[in-house]
């Protein structure tokens, strides 16, 4: 089959999905499929004309809001960008984000596309202090759940609490395939090591739905219990300010340290402890099956993809969102015992070697698109 992977970042964007494909990509070619990948270029801004039609609602309305005009020129540009750049057809189109399966459906209306849905605008948005639940912008970004099932040939996403959140919105949500993120474990090298003072580490972009500022207070918290630890945080993004003031605030500026944006970070992992970010919401959550193959100790939130990844007690520690006190309990746990820390470690890495292994998933994906190998 000759197959076009269509995402929407560039591939050597970090994390999640963007740096996932290729690898997917490069399976695949090794076992005779002719696969290609294709994204919208950043310098790609403001170009399209073309409008997109909706089938299943009237987008008139939700004109004018700058959030949805956004969205919509956005969709406007993947558009003028296909049409400039791709010249041949294929047998199946996999979209990794909504706007590129509607692009695709419109350009290929015989095409069979395929949608992975990885994450909810939306909720990112809500999260971020961007918009307001049932407000317009969400009223519309919500309504695109109906407008890709009914014009694409086949729904995927990665995690069935993803899918639950999504079925509201589906006519018929028992349709939707999960299939989790895929890593490939030679990507991660755990490394033996013995840190006189637990490494904590968190890698995430600095933005509210995180969940970075519950870890900053769970951190104080656990200072004041005279437990030693250091804090990494690697990623970027716009509280990052707020965050050191908050350190300071918290007088833990002297035990945290601010990275900012690292390309590989997967490289550095395996030198630390204890993996742990607090978000408010994940589909699906890469970075910890990430830091599970690089032996680390895990603590997240119950909550979305993460609740999935991780068996309370079994392979590391879950809380509720937004409850400091509750994080510390959890961290305090794993830095005040050693072998507990190791067992969960290992818990996790045993974890997500059998059921995150890339193998296993390009098995999964291989069943969907032979179902959709043409005559």
């Amino acid at each position: 089959m000759n197959i076009l992977q269509a995402l929407f970042f560039p591939p050597e964007q970090p994390g999640g999905v963007s740096s996932m494909v290729p690898y997917i990509q490069d399976r695949f070619k090794a076992m005779g499929w002719q696969t290609e990948l294709f994204s919208l270029p950043k310098r790609i801004r403001g170009k399209g004309q073309e409008e997109l039609p909706f089938v299943t609602f009237d987008v008139g309305p939700y004109k004018g809001n700058a959030t949805v005009d956004k969205y919509l020129q956005t969709l406007m540009d993947y558009l003028w960008w296909t049409r400039l750049r791709i010249t041949k057809s294929y047998d199946l189109i996999h979209a990794h984000h909504p706007i590129a399966a509607l692009v695709m459906k419109r350009v290929f209306p015989d095409t069979p596309v395929l949608l992975t849905i990885h994450s909810s605008y939306e909720r990112e948005l809500m999260l971020n202090g961007k918009i307001a639940e049932g407000g317009l912008e969400h009223q519309f970004l919500t309504g695109l759940y109906g407008e890709l099932e009914q014009l694409t040939d086949g729904i995927l996403t990665v995690s069935a609490s993803f899918r639950d959140y999504m079925a509201p919105y589906l006519k018929a949500p028992g349709n939707v395939k999960v299939i989790p993120n895929g890593f490939d474990e030679k990507r991660f090298r755990p490394v033996s090591h013995e840190n006189p003072i637990p490494q904590l580490i968190t890698v995430c972009r600095l933005v509210p739905a995180k969940g970075l500022d519950v870890l900053l207070r769970a951190c104080a918290l656990l200072k004041q219990r005279g437990k030693p630890f250091v804090l990494h945080m690697i990623g970027d993004g716009p509280i990052r300010k707020e965050l050191e003031a908050l350190a300071v605030e918290l007088d833990l500026y002297d035990d945290i340290i601010f990275y900012g944006y690292m390309l590989h970070p997967e490289e550095f992992m395996p030198f630390f402890d204890i993996f742990v970010l607090p978000s408010r919401a994940e589909a699906f959550g890469s970075v910890f099956a990430e830091a599970a193959l690089c032996w680390l100790a895990l603590v997240g939130t119950n909550v979305g993809g993460i609740a999935e990844q991780i068996d309370h007690e079994e392979n590391g520690l879950l809380v509720p969102p937004d409850d400091p006190e509750a994080l510390c309990e959890a961290l305090d746990k794993l830095v005040s015992d050693p072998i507990y820390r190791y067992n969960m470690a290992r818990a996790a890495w045993n974890k997500a070697k059998q059921v995150y292994s890339l193998q296993r998933v390009i098995v999964q994906l291989q069943r969907v698109y032979e179902s959709f190998r043409p005559a």
